[in-house]
């Protein structure tokens, strides 16, 4: 721990209204396990927008907040979305070099904001979980993003590939803090968390004392709070009548890109920032943290569903990991009693 964060404030909370049906639905002896088995701190399950089921372990409750490690790119995905709907980041067109001088040659001149969006980027990060001198240990353990990013370049063209790498979002997030004009827990404060009804403060973490923040990673609020990015991404970008950012962004977000996967192969799993899916004939799409965390959407059921935990079930992990599908099935079995 003893991470410094820089809080995102709520501004006028808004709880989620409670289904008819909530206190209707237990998980069984063999959900539980699963849920035992795998760590999980918690599991909210939000139909019609409203809550159906919530559940917590060990000594979390509805308002305590936890890591969501790679969610948080889906966040910077938004912050994106809203500086454009704002007019402060021109459209997903933009090239990088015109925040970011240092990708102003080669082929750092064909970079855009949609090529970090989308995981194309091009760039050499070295996307190693496993080894402490690859580029996310760095990242995590280091003490300077600003300059760690200084060592890394574009060095295949943007835009082709489906490539999976923290410090895109992290540049991406540079971007956001220089269109803003403040640090990115501030905007995500004025831009997202007051205007969705946030009922909890979040914390995101930093590379240092009034550092920057991991943008990668490391943005820690509720179940119930995550859930309402969902919700934002459900009702295209409109909170509650307002319109926070262009429905045709969060359409793009949600919809498979043109790229290939390394192997040649149509990338069908990831667009801006979010992951996206296929199960028994529905569409969903989701935001991915590293030891299970979960925010799922599925539309066409108006299903948000948050499982927050310690571990994943990696399964055979092609295209995501198996818990995604047995997590949605918990759910889709309560709305389909």
């Amino acid at each position: 721990k003893g991470m410094p964060n820089r809080t995102v404030f709520a501004g006028n909370p808004e709880s989620w209204p409670t289904s008819t049906q909530f206190g209707n639905y237990s998980l069984s002896a063999e959900e539980e396990a699963y849920h035992q088995d795998f760590a999980s701190i918690s599991f909210v399950v939000i139909h019609r927008d409203s809550l159906l089921f919530e559940k917590y372990w060990e000594d979390f409750g509805s308002d305590s907040i936890s890591n969501s490690f790679s969610m948080a790119k889906s966040i910077v995905g938004v912050l994106t979305g809203i500086a454009i709907e704002k007019g402060l980041i021109k459209s997903v067109n933009q090239p990088v070099y015109e925040f970011l001088p240092q990708y102003g040659e080669g082929l750092g001149r064909t970079l855009t904001i949609k090529h970090l969006l989308t995981m194309s980027a091009g760039i050499n990060f070295d996307e190693n979980y496993i080894n402490p001198f690859a580029f996310p240990a760095k990242a995590n353990y280091g003490d300077n993003l600003e300059l760690l990013l200084t060592n890394y370049e574009v060095v295949d063209a943007p835009g082709k590939y489906f490539d999976y790498q923290s410090g895109a979002t992290q540049i991406l997030s540079a971007i956001v803090a220089k269109a803003g004009k403040d640090q990115l827990a501030n905007l995500a404060t004025d831009w997202l968390w007051k205007e969705i009804g946030a009922e909890h403060e979040a914390l995101w973490s930093l590379d240092r004392e009034d550092g920057e923040e991991k943008a990668f990673c490391c943005f820690n609020a509720t179940a119930k709070d995550f859930a309402r990015v969902g919700k934002l991404y459900k009702d295209f970008g409109n909170w509650n009548g307002k319109q926070l950012l262009d429905s045709s962004y969060v359409y793009e977000a949600t919809t498979y890109t043109n790229l290939l996967e390394t192997d040649g192969t149509p990338c069908k799993r990831y667009s801006y920032s979010w992951w996206l899916g296929e199960h028994k004939g529905m569409s969903f799409f989701f935001m991915r943290g590293i030891k299970g965390q979960y925010v799922m959407v599925v539309p066409e059921k108006d299903l948000i569903l948050v499982r927050m935990g310690r571990k994943r079930d990696n399964g055979k992990n092609w295209p995501h990991p198996d818990d995604v599908f047995n997590y949605l099935d918990m759910a889709l079995k309560m709305i389909e009693e």
